[in-house]
């Protein structure tokens, strides 16, 4: 799909999305560290960690509200939220008031916003793009993320720890400028009959709907059982910044990678795990666009299913190694598996979404990753019982799992297929 035939409100949001994409990732992988050295590291975990449930509840809800009320007006709510957010997160660093908790309220704040901003923007995608071009769109919004996962945390290094007060003000001008532009440039996209909402009812009836609402997605078995594998499978990619990094850290004598005359380059542990990140990070950014167009050449079934081995194999070769070019060709393989469903996953949930239902699908659909980034640290103190050969061995075999879950959700799934005559994907013929 060129860029031509692209519908307004996408062009309009990977532009605007982009840039304060790469202003976000300027300070959030700071924050934890800002955090512990206010308020220690055990007050800072616990206090992001509260912040991270009230996300995952506020995105159900986000889910819900961007069916009911529609796409445009929650992204313009929540864009913003969180341009206003950044005021009292500023001036917690301000030179004239250094509050860290004032600061924890605007960051807190801000993934509220997040929260609800996020399901209404992958609905709104599903909406207005045909179903054999979304796996290709959806990959050029990845493609966007991680674009700015690569460049963020190096231009943070600087500004945030050298020019923190003037950085944030200058995040929340942007992210004011976006608001502005979804405000007026934006269409609605949602089904109209899906909007109207009765402003008579009160809060409890309200709050029930939306129980009602949820309850039938919980009996779609498909749907669970995406979620169930995503979460297993989740528990391979999370340990990237966990259990790898502790593990090379740790374990991983310095190296020399090569010789040249009488110059060699050598890493220790510590540069090795920056190096592995910066190479997932680097062909993420490359390839998403490249890959997604590829896997779409088979079935779906079979680059689930695929993706969730390669993430099995990459990290148990990854927990069985001290050989640097090995622990690089193992993140090589981690990478494969990520981007064989980046741009499928969405895809496949806008279909099993009922259109007046996407927001509340793709909200339910990111429990794989809220549950599972709850879950992954656990295979931390794991190590401390059964060492990390074996701990690494575990998680491939979840991993495994996941895999077989893949398989049993797409058997479902076709045959439902077949007894309804919906979801007609070519990729599955």
């Amino acid at each position: 799909m060129k860029w031509k035939d692209w519908d307004l409100n996408l062009k309009i949001r990977l532009i605007g999305e982009g840039a304060t994409n790469l202003l976000f990732w300027m300070f959030f992988p700071f924050m934890s560290i800002y955090f512990s050295d206010a308020f220690g590291k055990g007050t800072a975990g616990a206090l992001l960690v509260l912040s991270q449930v009230i996300g995952v509840v506020v995105g159900l809800f986000g889910g819900y509200a961007a069916d009911h009320y529609g796409r445009k007006k929650m992204m313009v709510i929540a864009a913003y939220g969180q341009a206003f957010c950044f005021i009292p997160f500023a001036l917690g660093t301000s030179p004239w008031l250094d509050s860290a908790l004032l600061t924890y309220i605007g960051f807190s704040l801000l993934g509220f916003f997040g929260s609800l901003y996020w399901p209404a923007s992958q609905a709104m995608i599903a909406d207005v793009v045909d179903e054999k071009h979304r796996s290709a769109i959806f990959a050029v919004f990845y493609t966007a993320v991680n674009i700015a996962v690569v460049i963020g945390p190096v231009l943070g290094g600087i500004f945030f720890f050298s020019y923190r007060f003037p950085f944030l003000l200058t995040c929340g001008g942007v992210a004011l400028v976006l608001a502005v532009v979804l405000h007026r440039y934006l269409r609605e996209t949602a089904p109209a009959v899906e909007r109207a909402h009765d402003a008579n009812a009160g809060w409890i009836q309200y709050a029930v709907q939306q129980l009602h609402d949820y309850q039938v997605i919980t009996k779609d078995v498909i749907f669970l059982l995406f979620i169930v594998a995503g979460i297993l499978v989740a528990q391979t990619f999370m340990q990237l910044d966990l259990l790898m990094a502790v593990y090379v850290t740790d374990k991983l004598p310095e190296q020399t990678l090569f010789t040249i005359g009488d110059w060699s380059f050598s890493l220790n542990g510590k540069e090795a795990f920056s190096w592995v990140v910066s190479e997932n990070g680097l062909l993420v950014a490359l390839f998403t666009v490249f890959m997604t167009k590829w896997m779409t050449r088979y079935k779906e079934r079979n680059v689930f299913v695929m993706s969730a081995v390669f993430y099995g194999v990459g990290i148990f070769i990854y927990g069985h190694t001290l050989n640097i070019w090995i622990l690089f060709f193992a993140g090589a393989i981690f990478t494969a598996a990520e981007l064989m469903v980046a741009g499928l996953q969405n895809d496949f949930i806008s279909k099993l979404a009922p259109e007046h239902m996407r927001g509340q699908y793709f909200a339910a659909a990111s429990l794989r990753y809220s549950i599972g980034r709850t879950i992954a640290p656990l295979a931390i103190p794991m190590t401390a019982w059964i060492g990390y050969s074996w701990t690494f061995t575990l998680l491939a075999i979840v991993a495994f799992v996941g895999a077989a879950l893949y398989a049993l959700m797409f058997e479902l799934f076709e045959r439902k297929k077949r007894e309804t005559g919906e979801w007609k994907d070519a990729r599955s013929s």
